[in-house]
């Protein structure tokens, strides 16, 4: 098992990037992944052989092509592998533990048939420890969170809930809830965690907001 050093001047200078439309990992978050198509697996299996850290970045169509390759949103998450687990039909299945944002470089070329690029760490220090505690607005985030649950289905325990300490509780909402990719990409980029949380209160407050409106249109059709 290689050693993980998690001080900011060790990061890697260059990792794997996995291009996911709708994933969104953030720094300190658990995301599952299933692994399934080959050039993926190869890249797990490289990640395990050497610091298991990896990239999860969105596609963005309005970005240039990378090598030849679909354009990334400029800034992602690295994750470390610390769950894995083999399938008898050969996929993996992983969880990645958020590390550190970064800023996407050149992109690199390889003959793994991943993707893989240079990695810029700058402005993301704070990211390697936990936020520092701040003021947010829980009653009207939890307010919000009601509404867009009942609007997307979703049952939720609220008593486990109300007891998430804070940057867990935006962390985890951010992550799982259906947003956009640009939405995802939003909260991803927040500077911090007041900055987050604001914007996730606002996101399931305008989806409440939209899907009323539909209702109150379909009512006087």
């Amino acid at each position: 098992m290689s050693r993980f050093d998690p001080s900011f001047d060790r990061l890697p200078a260059s990792i794997p990037i996995f291009p996911l439309a709708g994933a969104l990992l953030l720094p300190r978050g658990h995301l599952p992944l299933n692994i399934f198509e080959p050039r993926y697996l190869t890249m797990i299996e490289d990640a395990l052989a050497a610091d298991r850290m990896i990239g999860m970045i969105q596609p963005d169509e309005t970005a240039p092509p990378l090598a030849g390759e679909p354009g990334v949103f400029a800034v992602g998450c690295a994750g470390r592998i610390v769950n894995f687990e083999e399938t008898e039909d050969g996929r993996f299945l992983i969880t990645l533990k958020g590390v550190s944002r970064f800023q996407v470089g050149e992109e690199l070329a390889t003959t793994r048939g991943y993707r893989k690029a240079v990695t810029e760490w700058t402005g993301f220090a704070g990211d390697l420890a936990p936020e520092d505690p701040v003021e947010i607005d829980r009653t009207a985030l939890m307010d919000a969170l009601r509404a867009y649950f009942k609007l997307q289905g979703i049952k939720a325990n609220w008593d486990a809930l109300s007891e998430t300490p804070d940057e867990r509780l935006v962390t985890s909402l951010s992550m799982i809830c259906p947003f956009e990719p640009s939405e995802k990409q939003a909260l991803l980029e927040a500077p911090g965690l007041f900055e987050r949380a604001e914007i996730l209160k606002t996101l399931v407050q305008m989806a409440a907001l939209d899907s009323s409106s539909d209702d109150s249109h379909k009512a006087r059709q």
